[in-house]
C-alpha cells in the first residue's frame, strides 16, 4: 500500500516527490503542512496560510481539508491538468479542469509529511435492503436524488419495461430514474437509454434520464454521458417509517 513517504522535505525534495508520483498511475497522495489555497472558477476564493491536509486521488480528484469538520475547504471532483512547480521558493500544486473552467492552486509554505499510497478496493458496495426497498425510500425522498424532484409514478409500464421512478424536476421536465443497488454497468445504461427513448415521443419537451446507484464503472459512465444521460451517486438510503396499519373497528 505505502509506496513512499517523506517527513519535513525541503521544497526541492517535495517537488521531486510530487513530480515522480502525481502521474505514476493508481497513486493517492497525502500532503500535510502549512498551505495557502486559491480558487478561481464559478467564483473566487483564497484561504490564507494555515495547517491543512491535501488528498490527491488516483482519479485526479483533489481535496483540501482544514483541522475541523468533514467538508473540504476546496476541492476538484476531477482534474484535466495537474502539475507541481517551484515558485518563489515554494512548491505550487496546480489543479485545473476545463468544463466548467476551474483552477485550484495550493502553495506549500512548509510540508510536515507527504506520502504516496497505492490503494485498491475491488469490493462490491451494495446499498442495504432490496431494490424494492431502495425504490420505496427514494420515492418518498426524491430530494436525495435531486432537490426539487417530484415522483409521479413507480414501476410505470412502457413498451420496453417498467420505469423504477417516473418524475418531474424543478423546471417541469419529465425524468426517468433507473435504480441500482450495486455498481452500475453498461446494461444499466442501455436499459435507461431504452426507457428514455420509449417515453420521449409521448411527452412534450426533453425527457431526462438519471441512473442512481452507489457507483458506476468508468466505461459505463462514459457511455452514459455520451448518451446525454446523468449519474447520481447514492451512498445511503433515507429511513422510511412503516405506515401504521388502520386500526380494526373491533379490538
Amino acid at each position: 500500500m505505502l509506496r513512499a513517504v517523506l517527513t519535513h522535505p525541503t521544497p526541492a525534495e517535495l517537488l521531486a516527490f510530487l513530480r515522480e508520483h502525481v502521474h505514476a498511475g493508481g497513486v493517492t497522495l497525502h500532503l500535510a503542512g502549512e498551505l495557502e489555497v486559491m480558487y478561481a472558477g464559478r467564483a473566487a476564493s483564497m484561504a490564507e496560510a494555515g495547517d491543512r491536509f491535501v488528498i490527491v486521488k488516483a482519479d485526479g480528484s483533489l481535496q483540501v481539508h482544514g483541522p475541523r469538520g468533514v467538508k473540504p475547504v476546496n476541492w476538484q471532483p476531477r482534474t484535466d491538468f495537474l502539475q507541481a512547480d517551484l515558485e518563489d521558493g515554494c512548491v505550487l500544486l496546480h489543479a485545473e479542469r476545463r468544463s466548467p473552467a476551474e483552477v485550484v492552486r495550493v502553495r506549500v509554505l512548509s510540508c510536515a509529511l507527504v506520502s504516496a499510497l497505492t490503494l485498491t478496493d475491488d469490493a462490491l458496495f451494495l446499498l442495504q435492503g432490496t431494490e424494492a426497498q431502495m425504490q420505496e425510500a427514494l420515492a418518498r425522498h426524491p430530494e436525495v436524488i435531486e432537490p426539487g424532484l417530484t415522483v409521479l409514478d413507480r414501476e410505470l409500464l412502457v413498451g420496453v419495461g417498467g420505469l423504477d421512478l417516473y418524475a418531474r424536476d424543478a423546471q417541469g421536465r419529465y425524468v426517468i430514474v433507473e435504480l441500482k443497488r450495486g455498481k452500475a454497468g453498461h446494461e444499466a445504461v442501455h436499459q435507461l437509454s431504452r426507457y428514455v427513448g420509449a417515453v420521449q415521443p409521448q411527452v412534450p419537451g426533453v425527457v431526462r434520464g438519471i441512473l442512481a446507484a452507489p457507483d458506476i464503472t468508468t466505461p459505463a459512465l462514459r457511455a452514459l454521458e455520451a448518451a446525454g444521460l446523468e449519474f447520481r451517486r447514492i451512498e445511503a438510503l433515507p429511513q422510511v417509517q412503516e405506515e401504521a396499519l388502520q386500526p380494526l373497528l373491533f379490538q
